[in-house]
C-alpha cells in the first residue's frame, strides 16, 4: 500500500520537472496513463484535505523519500506530525457533528411544532404525526406481522433518501424490524390506504443518523400499505 501512495504521489512530483503536458496533448503510453490515472487518485484524496497544501514542499518529501535522500523530518518527527493532524480533524470533526445536530434539533422542533397546527394532521401521544392521504378498507397489521408497501422517504429540505417507487418494486419487512416511528405509523393504517408520515428523529435514527440522514433529523414519507403477511 505505501509504494502505491509514493507511486501515486511521484506523478505529482514530476510538476517539480516540468514534465507536464499541454492541455491539448494525449496520454499515448500505458505508463503516461496509469501515472496519469495515479495523479487523479491523489488529487481527489488532496482536495478533500481541510488544508492548503504546499506543493513545492509536498513535491519535495516525495523525492527525497523516492530517491533514498535525506528527509527534513525523521521517521519520529513525521509521526507525531501525522498524529497531532489527525487528533485536529477529529475535534473539527466533532465540533462540526454538534453543530448539525443542533441545528438539526432545532429545526426538526420548529417544523413539527409548526406542522400539528395545520388541518389534517394528526399527532400520537409519542409524537408521530400523519396525514390520512387514502382511506384502507382491509385490516390493521400488527407489531409481529410483515407488511408490503410502496413509500418514498424525503428529509426536511426536500432530498430524497430513498424511494421503493424509482427502484420500480414494493418492499416486505416485519414491522418489529424497523424504526420506531414506522412501527407505531404503520398499525394505525389499513391495508389500501396512504398516509403522509412525519416522523420525529427520536423515532427515527436519532443522534446517530443512518447514511443520507443526518443526526437529529425529521423524516417525511409516503407510505402506501399494499398487504399484510402473517
Amino acid at each position: 500500500m505505501i509504494k502505491y501512495v509514493v507511486a501515486v504521489v511521484l506523478a505529482i512530483s514530476l510538476l517539480s520537472f516540468g514534465l507536464v503536458f499541454a492541455a491539448d496533448e494525449k496520454l499515448t503510453t500505458p505508463s503516461e496513463k496509469l501515472s496519469y490515472m495515479m495523479g487523479m487518485d491523489i488529487g481527489t484524496f488532496l482536495k478533500d484535505v481541510p488544508r492548503e497544501i504546499d506543493f513545492e514542499i509536498f513535491t519535495r518529501g516525495v523525492k527525497d523519500v523516492y530517491s533514498g535522500e535525506q528527509t527534513l523530518l525523521t521517521q519520529e518527527e513525521a509521526e507525531q506530525i501525522k498524529q497531532a493532524f489527525v487528533k485536529e480533524m477529529q475535534a473539527e470533526a466533532i465540533l462540526k457533528m454538534n453543530e448539525i445536530k443542533d441545528k438539526n434539533k432545532k429545526d426538526g422542533e420548529m417544523f413539527l411544532a409548526e406542522n400539528k397546527k395545520k388541518k389534517g394532521v394528526i399527532t400520537t401521544s409519542s409524537g408521530l404525526q400523519y396525514i390520512v392521504l387514502t382511506k384502507g378498507t382491509g385490516l390493521f397489521p400488527k407489531i409481529d406481522d410483515k407488511v408490503k408497501v410502496h413509500y418514498s422517504g424525503t428529509l426536511l429540505d426536500g432530498t430524497e433518501f430513498d424511494s421503493s417507487y424509482k427502484r420500480g418494486e414494493p418492499v416486505t419487512f416485519p414491522l418489529n424490524g424497523v424504526i420506531t416511528g414506522w412501527g407505531e405509523a404503520l398499525q394505525l393504517m389499513k391495508v389500501g390506504g396512504k398516509n403522509r408520515l412525519f416522523i420525529p428523529s427520536q423515532l427515527a435514527y436519532g443522534e446517530q443518523g443512518s447514511g443520507p440522514i443526518g443526526p437529529n433529523s425529521v423524516l417525511i414519507f409516503e407510505v402506501e400499505l399494499l398487504g399484510i403477511e402473517k
